[in-house]
């Protein structure tokens, strides 16, 4: 039988995500930052000669659209990658509104209503939870995400109140789990937040606006 000698990659690519061997996600936050600058650069010309609200929606399409594509995953990474996400959020927000770099960058990103990364990424994975428990995920995802039973007396206040069972993990990258982590976040929220009765749009909405609170 002949042996084959399998090459192990320090980082591949799926769905337009670049995944390295120990799931930091630098490699992808790399490439992501070295397209958005580029595009920042290829648009400053032209954000210039535009209104604010012309130049915010071209700035989203080209830059927010990206920052926002599979961002559940940088759930739990470190805060140096965290940053340089930030980075170039700021960026964005500072071409659009013309803000200097020595402006406080947190009025700037109220202004235009934008959540700061770390949000941004909770906010992804809440909405996630609210799709799942209302049925509108797939199974492979939403089969992780369930309200604590009725049954357990222990857990009859937290089921009123609509609170997920958190998945039990072992290990920092078990905690990044949409499982573990969408759980947690969910439960965090105001018991007003945790319902099912409000549509996906509605959710959406109130959520931000407590999350800008």
């Amino acid at each position: 039988m002949l042996s084959t000698s399998i090459k192990v990659a320090e980082s591949a690519r799926d769905l337009g995500v670049t995944l390295d061997a120990e799931l930091t996600m630098s490699a992808h936050v790399t490439a992501l930052c070295r397209f958005g600058f580029f595009q920042l650069r290829q648009l400053r010309p032209f954000v210039r000669s535009l209104i604010m609200e012309a130049a915010k929606t071209l700035v989203q399409a080209f830059i927010s659209c990206r920052l926002d594509y599979c961002n559940s995953l940088l759930y739990g990474v470190t805060d140096n990658v965290t940053r340089r996400v930030q980075s170039l959020q700021n960026a964005a927000a500072r071409l659009i509104t013309g803000a200097r770099r020595h402006d406080h960058i947190t009025l700037v990103l109220c202004q235009l209503h934008w959540l700061p990364v770390r949000r941004r990424v909770e906010f992804k994975l809440a909405c996630s939870v609210h799709q799942a428990l209302c049925g509108q995920m797939s199974m492979y995802l939403a089969g992780d995400i369930r309200l604590i039973p009725e049954g357990n007396r222990l857990s009859l206040r937290s089921s009123f109140d609509n609170m997920c069972a958190v998945l039990r993990t072992y290990n920092s990258f078990g905690d990044r789990s949409f499982g573990a982590a969408g759980p947690r976040i969910w439960n965090n929220l105001p018991r007003g937040l945790r319902t099912l009765d409000i549509s996906y749009k509605h959710f959406k909405t109130l959520l931000k606006t407590y999350m800008f609170d």
